[in-house]
């Protein structure tokens, strides 16, 4: 029987196990969603415990779909929701408290406490990130102060913190019997700690938030052998060997391996990254400096990346809240029965703004209405607002980079949607093309756990499994382009400065 590399996609609203085979096609997958907790306005949680026997049952639903075992797979690789904050006691293996969501925006009174001196961008030459309730840092500081009996067991040693990556590892690898805790340079470059040049833990920031560096895991690169999978699991003794944060471990999918190349993921929100190669690019243009992914002992590759909160989740919004459609897939057909947006803009600045703008004050809004729109008409503006948001970051990756990108590679659920990958065409006035394998972060994480092992021998067998599966290119005329985004520019200002005193 074949081998194969087994990637374990832990994500915002599941987690999923996912068996590919060497030319990089799926073979069989394992997927449980979990509970999104909402104890406040602007607070979103998850459960670790839930996450991890999701994690476990997902693993045996991916090897009985395929008919293997362990012996059959040679590596496992994990990928993960990045900024997610899990803090949990080393010695018992159980949480603190909920992980507190990358979406979640309860800190921003300590991102505003640590902005009093120096600024939003205080540490930003250092980490390549602006002080925001986005990265983890302030979610651990959140947990320090809060959380009862927190603060005194983190200074005795006795808590751990980790990215969702870290967490699943560590419990793979054996938890409280042995766990290995670490993380690799892609999710340490988004806590705001990490030392973009030197690839460690800064010492002198840590002093700031007032997190001790006994929490923190090990600093390793995206593609090495970290441990084996502990005697208790069915995947016992079999090297844990890559990790990427989801959206590098897409762009890695994508084979998006050297500097000038780019991918979108559309998901639970949107996010571009574009390869800088080994060299750090500072963006001016209210993008985010991260890692790509580092290979071993290779040179760290960097990245320029535009973040948009909320995407695909306001598909789930329409669906759950509103109750406009019952399932995701349907918002193409109801946006199908307009032929626009009947002058209606719908701004998802659910959790604020995020790239290029980075205003924690915004708020969602629709505007735009009269008697004359209808439900499809605010299905049409909901998808176009993904269209809109990425051409802001595409516009801000441009400015950047100086070398304008001539086609987007897209992946993630949203890419199903025709229509909406029509209108990015569209709007953006490049082509949009689509992979034959969509599933590019499970894929990623797959590709950097196979080469550690020796699965796959070097990059370029990696480009050679990529194929293309269907490209948009643009038909709107430029008048109408300009005319569209020109409106979408005014509806983003009326989200901003809706936080005060009064507002939450």
């Amino acid at each position: 029987m074949s081998d194969y590399i087994i990637a374990i996609d832990q994500g915002t609203t599941s987690t999923r196990a996912i068996v590919f085979d060497h030319s990089g096609s799926i073979v069989s997958t394992g997927q449980l969603e979990h509970k999104q907790i909402f104890p406040k306005a602007g607070w979103v949680e998850h459960d670790p415990k839930e996450i991890w026997d999701n994690t476990r049952e997902v693993i045996g639903q991916a090897l009985s779909k395929a008919n293997i075992t362990r012996h059959n797979v040679k590596a496992v690789g994990i990928t993960n929701q990045r900024e997610t904050a899990v803090v949990w006691d080393r010695n018992t293996g159980e949480a603190v408290y909920n992980a507190i969501v990358w979406q979640d925006t309860r800190t921003q009174e300590i991102v505003d406490r640590f902005s009093a001196d120096g600024g939003a961008e205080r540490f930003k030459d250092i980490v390549g990130l602006p002080l925001s309730t986005y990265f983890s840092g302030t979610k651990i500081v959140w947990i320090l102060e809060n959380v009862e009996g927190a603060r005194e067991k983190a200074e005795a040693g006795d808590l751990l913190f980790g990215t969702t990556d870290s967490w699943v590892t560590w419990n793979l690898t054996g938890g409280v019997d042995g766990g290995v805790h670490i993380t690799d340079v892609t999710n340490a470059s988004r806590t705001l700690f990490m030392d973009l040049e030197t690839l460690e833990w800064r010492d002198d920031i840590l002093e700031v938030f007032g997190v001790p560096k006994s929490m923190l895991p090990e600093i390793k690169s995206s593609s090495e052998v970290y441990g084996t999978v502990h005697t208790s699991s069915l995947l016992r003794e079999v090297p844990v060997a890559g990790i990427l944060g989801d959206q590098q471990a897409a762009t890695f999918g994508q084979a998006a391996f050297d500097a000038g190349e780019a991918k979108n993921t559309y998901g639970t929100g949107n996010f571009l990254i574009f390869n800088t190669g080994t060299e750090i690019v500072k963006s001016q243009n209210g993008l985010l400096t991260t890692l790509g992914y580092k290979l071993g002992d290779e040179a760290p590759h960097y990245a320029l990346e535009g973040s948009i909160a909320v995407t695909g989740s306001l598909v789930q919004w329409l669906r759950d809240n509103l109750g406009i459609i019952s399932s995701a897939p349907e918002i193409e057909e109801l946006a199908k029965t307009v032929d626009d947006n009947g002058g209606a803009y719908f701004v998802p600045a659910f959790s604020g703004l995020f790239a290029p703008y980075w205003r924690a004050d915004a708020r969602g809004a629709l505007v735009g209405l009269t008697r004359y729109v209808n439900k499809g008409h605010i299905a049409r503006a909901a998808l176009e607002a993904t269209a809109f948001q990425t051409k802001e970051v595409l516009d801000a990756v441009n400015a950047d980079s100086g070398v304008p990108l001539t086609e987007l590679k897209v992946d993630g659920g949203m890419i199903a949607n025709n229509l909406l990958m029509q209108f990015q065409a569209d709007i953006l006035d490049v082509p949009v093309v689509r992979p034959v394998v969509a599933e590019t972060t499970a894929l990623g994480a797959a590709y950097a756990a196979g080469l550690a092992v020796g699965y796959w021998a070097d990059l370029d067998e990696l480009r050679a499994n990529w194929q293309e599966d269907s490209r948009w290119e643009p038909q709107m005329e430029e008048a109408e382009r300009a005319r569209l985004y020109r409106n979408w520019k005014k509806a983003v200002t009326k989200t901003l400065d809706w936080v005060d005193e009064d507002v939450s």
